[in-house]
């Protein structure tokens, strides 16, 4: 990946919607020369789709929490993968280095449904025990172009 597909990347992240002749303004190329990258970086995997960005609460997601996961033993990140990715709630797992074994993004209706989720979570057999953090404000969301 050169300078100008981390360019197209970042055109894209700003406005999944930029029509190839605007990125292509924007990073010194023709549409043709945009599509033609574009279409190379999704064939090899770089780029994986494009989606739009939604507010949670249009949702009615009014809640969110990180909960950290500690788990009794070993346990495979395809076994928490395949666990985790059951509940609907979930929007976001990742293993991690330190005490606990994953950090799970949790986005609800409710405190009450927060609650139903983790406790979810805790009928896995090997769920030693979890930790939540419940989101108060979110200040801002940076695009992921570098």
């Amino acid at each position: 990946m050169d300078t100008i597909d981390r360019d197209i990347i970042g055109c894209l992240t700003r406005d999944a919607r930029a029509t190839y002749a605007e990125i292509g303004q924007q990073v010194g190329l023709s549409a043709p020369g945009v599509k033609r990258r574009v279409d190379a970086m999704r064939s090899r995997g770089q780029i994986r789709g494009f989606t739009a960005l939604i507010d949670p609460s249009a949702l009615g997601w009014t809640t969110e929490a990180y909960v950290e996961v500690y788990y009794d033993g070993n346990v495979s990140a395809k076994e928490l993968k395949r666990n985790l990715e059951q509940i609907p709630q979930v929007v976001g797992a990742w293993t991690v280095a330190g005490n606990a074994d994953a950090i799970v993004h949790v986005m609800a209706t409710s405190m009450g449904e927060i609650e139903e989720v983790v406790e979810r979570m805790r009928e896995h057999a090997k769920v030693e025990r979890t930790r939540s953090a419940i989101v108060m404000s979110r200040l801002f969301e940076r695009s992921r172009t570098r």
